[in-house]
């Protein structure tokens, strides 16, 4: 089996012709690292390249599926990143061309010609639900939770899924709100194709990629080519690009700039509370004034 450094990919005992892709991070809640996007792409092409593979399930080690990005560190700290530039001006094509590379590697469960399902329990947040939503299926425990937070403040989802998943109005609600469901309204809303009690999750998951597994290759790269080509037809690949130019200005204008200097001051998890209270969030000139006086606070503590 091939191996990475944050997950792991190997045929399933009982039904050989089922790959389980597994995020392998339990100690971080599976949260992405700069080598994750990687891992998740070379892992898909080893399954691509399987014969003997028909289909992949996509999960999380431990007690979440994927808690998002792994930003506790890079928030809190001065530390320069294509993503999080601290030189002014800031160089949004850099930004973008990491960060598209992470969509694109997330986009290979999306692209790949064996259906992908994620299985999905605990938390599917951030950059975690762009992994989910690039599969082709979604099961889901009932007390699971998908959402995008940082549309608050931080972020835009760059595989911009979510209007094709659930459609207009929902899609906004959740952007708009940052909040996040549970796998019950994931199942009423369509985004889940199933969702059941926990302790039947990887049941539930393995009998439909059982089912699905039977089918000979060719049909299902066929009918999943069909599906995919009307989701580009209405401009997906357009929209993940406009959508990846977002993300990056999100970080670096001034709500984004207030968002991490006040978690290298107060702390990444007191900023993230600001950010999913419903407290409102500074904006324009006020971020900017906040900017400056947790500025003087950092270099005082320096």
């Amino acid at each position: 089996m091939p191996a990475f450094a944050t997950l792991s990919i190997e045929p399933d005992p009982d039904c050989p012709r089922v790959a389980r892709l597994l995020l392998n991070r339990p100690e971080r809640l599976n949260a992405i690292t700069d080598q994750t996007p990687r891992d998740i792409r070379a892992a898909v092409e080893w399954a691509e390249g399987n014969d003997d593979i028909h289909v992949i399930v996509v999960e999380g080690a431990g007690k979440g599926f994927c808690g998002g990005y792994d930003l506790a560190d890079s928030a809190e700290q001065m530390l320069d990143h294509p993503c999080q530039q601290e030189s002014d001006p800031w160089d949004p094509m850099l930004d973008y061309a990491f960060m598209k590379r992470n969509t694109e590697d997330f986009m290979s469960l999306w692209r790949c010609s064996k259906p992908t399902i994620a299985k999905v329990h605990g938390y599917a947040a951030a950059g975690g639900s762009d992994i989910a939503l690039c599969c082709d299926l979604l099961v889901m425990a009932e007390d699971a939770k998908i959402g995008y937070m940082p549309t608050r403040v931080w972020g835009c989802p760059t595989t911009a899924m979510w209007t094709f998943r659930i459609g207009f109005a929902r899609a906004k609600q959740l952007m708009f709100t940052g909040d996040p469901i549970d796998g019950v309204t994931a199942a009423e809303w369509g985004l889940a194709n199933e969702v059941v009690p926990r302790e039947k999750l990887d049941a539930a998951t393995m009998r439909l990629a059982d089912r699905i597994a039977g089918v000979p290759k060719s049909h299902l790269a066929m009918h999943k080519m069909v599906v995919n080509q009307v989701m580009l037809t209405q401009g997906l690949e357009q929209t993940q690009m406009m959508a990846t130019v977002f993300d990056g200005i999100t970080r670096h204008n001034p709500e984004g700039v207030w968002f991490r200097r006040y978690a290298q001051a107060e702390g990444f998890k007191a900023a993230v509370n600001w950010r999913d209270s419903g407290r409102p969030i500074p904006e324009g000139d006020e971020a900017r004034e906040m900017i400056k006086e947790l500025e003087a606070r950092l270099k005082k503590n320096v």
